[in-house]
Parts: C-alpha cells; structure tokens; sequence
C-alpha cells in the first residue's frame, strides 16, 4: 500500500507538472504546517518560491477544515451568504526588494493557487495582488477599500501601509510574512525598515509566521536571527533553518582582450571589448543578459550594441529601474518568449526574476562582490539541473586579476 503523503496539495500541484519535490521543499512545508518560522538558502532556481508558498496553501487549507489542530491559524472567515463570497482579509505579506520582481512574483504565485483553488473551497476566496511604485491609481483606490488576501509588495510600500490610520484594521489579519531576496535586504536601512515593520505587525499579531529566502548568504544563523529578532523577554525567536542541497554546476570564465598587452589600465566603460562581445553574442544561440553595474553604462552599450550590429535592432533591448513600467514590462516578456537576442541590464534584473530562455551572462566589468556575482549568474540555466554560465568582461588590466580571483572564490 502506497504511504499518503503528509503533504497532499503540495505534493499533487508539482505531481501534476511531472515534478518530484526537494527534500529542502518537504522540510519548508513541514515546518509551515507546525508554524514555524524560518530561513530557505537554496541555489537560484531550486524552487524556493514553491517551498514557501505550496507550503503556506497547504497550512491554511488545513487550517480551513480544522483550525484547533492547525498552528497556522487562517484569519476569521465572514459567514457563508448566498452571494458571491467575500475576498478572504489579507492573510500572506509577501515582500520584494524590487518592484521588477514583483510582476513575476505575482504570476508564480497565482499559478498554484489558480489551479488549487479548483479543488479547495478554502482558497476559492484567496486573491493575489501586487503594490509597488508602479501600481496604478485605480488599483490603489480598489486596494484602500479590500486588501487582497496575498500581497506582494516592497519594504517601502509596506510602511506607506503602516503609517495609515486604519493600519491595524487592514494588517491586522496577517498570518505569514515572507523576506524574498533577503539578502538584498539585510545590513541596509531597507532591511531595519523591514524589521521595524514586523515588529509592529507582530504587535497585532504575536503568532505571525515569517520566512526568509536567500540564495547568497554567508553567516546563516545571523541571517535567520536578524530577520526574526527577539521576544518580550530579550532572547532570540526560534526559528528553522532550512538549507536546499541541490546540485548546481556553474560556469565562470573570462573574456580576453585580442590584445592583452594593449589593454588599458583604467577605465570603466568597457566599449574596447565591443567586438569580442559581439563575437560572443553571436555564438550565443539563446538569449544572453549583459550585466553593467549603472545606468548610464547601460544606456553606452545598449547604443554601441545597436550600432555594431543594426540588424538586431528588435532583437536587442534595454532594462533598468528608470525605464516606464511599459517598457520594462515589455523586455522581460521577451526575454521569457525566448524572442531577444540579448539584454543589457543593471541590478533591476538581478533577482529572482524566471527567464527561461537565457543560456548565459555577461559581465561588464566588476561585479562588485561574489555574492551579486553568483546571484547574477543564476540569471542563466534557472531551473534544476540546468548549468549557469558567467562570461566575466574586464573593462581594464587589473580587471583580469579581479577575474581569476573570482573564479578562485566561486571553486
């Protein structure tokens, strides 16, 4: 006789995709269905999103059908009516560095619950909705008059949220908070206005659940601790510290100059490597993301790119936090499509953001630290088993050094 799985919805979701769930995901739902908090550090790609959201379906389905036996409790329900029932109050706060990665936050966690709700009553009333700077007027006014019951939002919106008069009626009902990216987040004022946040919502709300998920942290138990701070009494929260071991092979080399021996000493730009970028772009068959570290930079090349080769004109794109939501909008469907050539982009398409299609990265000059390094090469092969491929691009002599140093660091 097969074992049930303790985990059923969860379980039949990715069974239903011909997927088998990490032993890290099953930790993740276990320690949601008891009401822990916690910390995910998985490898880019792994799945973590799925880890803490089925995870969250599963605990609050469950709580719907027997909530004295459920730790994570669901906020009080209206009773049923003959009309259409009520948007369940919001229930999950889901916060995002990045208002580029809140769109992509929002589809991958509508997917599940779509397609769960069809079976479960219990989340039929859940709705999935976004607030960031790019949220338009109309939206805002829907949301001052009924919260969805997932919000995914930024730091800063949060705290907009907080400082309303009626901040207690529509936060009051929160049940789980999850850190995405929270190493984007820790060590900055970002990160304390953060913490200030769930202090207050802890407040209203003393079993609050939180979770942090990270694919770049060094000292994880102080990673875990500074996101879950510390009781009445002045000791640190308890928490479960989940580490996703999943294979992961990842590709780290250096672009040379034709002529190293006239490479420059200084400068940052880079255009000099124009051509052996170009050479690569064209040997590349997917799409490849052309990481610089500032806006300008990106505005250079995307300008040199195009006039190297103007047939690619519609092939090639732009992407930073300046662009209109439109254009942004329209690059990352493109890149998902699988239909550009390439993208040069800033720090906006660092994180978690799904581009299936893209078979590599390049680096233009320094990435300014492993860490962005890594996560920035997980932007390429984002799916398990796929590798990840980084093509480090100097933009000066003691750029190469800083190259093979990095390529040390990440062996």
């Amino acid at each position: 006789m097969a074992t049930r799985s303790p985990h059923p919805l969860a379980t039949a979701w990715l069974a239903a995709r011909g997927w088998k769930p990490f032993a890290f995901q099953r930790a993740v739902w276990k320690a949601l269905a008891q009401g822990h908090s916690g910390l995910l550090h998985a490898t880019t790609g792994a799945g973590k999103t799925y880890a803490v959201w089925l995870g969250a379906l599963q605990a609050f389905a469950q709580a719907s059908k027997a909530p004295a036996q459920a730790p994570l409790e669901a906020p009080a329900q209206a009773p049923p009516s003959r009309r259409k029932p009520a948007a369940a109050p919001l229930t999950v706060l889901w916060i995002t560095p990045m208002r580029a990665l809140a769109a992509d936050t929002l589809k991958a966690l509508q997917t599940p619950l779509e397609a769960l709700a069809q079976d479960h009553p219990a989340l039929a009333r859940w709705t999935v909705g976004a607030r960031t700077g790019d949220t338009g007027s109309a939206e805002r006014s829907a949301q001052s008059r009924q919260l969805p019951t997932v919000l995914v939002t930024t730091p800063e919106s949060l705290s907009l949220l907080l400082a309303r008069a009626d901040a207690r009626e529509l936060l009051g009902s929160v049940r789980l908070v999850v850190a995405d990216e929270w190493h984007e987040l820790l060590g900055n004022k970002r990160g304390v206005q953060l913490q200030l946040a769930l202090a207050r919502l802890r407040g209203w709300s003393p079993q609050l659940s939180v979770w942090g998920m990270s694919a770049t942290l060094g000292n994880l138990d102080e990673a875990m601790q500074t996101l879950l701070g510390l009781d009445d009494h002045g000791q640190p929260r308890p928490g479960v510290l989940v580490q996703g071991q999943v294979d992961k092979r990842l590709v780290v080399d250096t672009l040379l100059p034709d002529r190293p021996e006239r490479f420059s000493w200084a400068g940052h730009l880079g255009l000099a490597m124009l051509p052996a970028v170009v050479r690569e772009l064209e040997a590349t068959a997917g799409s490849t993301l052309v990481f610089v570290n500032v806006r300008s930079q990106a505005e250079l090349w995307y300008k040199a790119l195009l006039e190297a080769r103007p047939d690619w004109a519609g092939l090639l794109a732009i992407h930073h936090g300046s662009l209109d939501r439109g254009v942004r909008e329209w690059v990352e469907a493109g890149l998902k499509a699988g239909t550009l050539k390439a993208v040069v982009c800033t720090s906006s398409l660092d994180l978690g953001v799904d581009f299936l299609p893209v078979e590599r990265v390049l680096q233009i000059g320094s990435a300014k630290g492993i860490a962005r390094l890594l996560q920035r090469a997980g932007r390429s092969g984002h799916a398990p088993g796929r590798p990840s491929r980084i093509t480090l691009v100097p933009t000066h002599s003691l750029e190469l050094v800083e190259a093979a140093a990095a390529r040390a660091a990440v062996r």
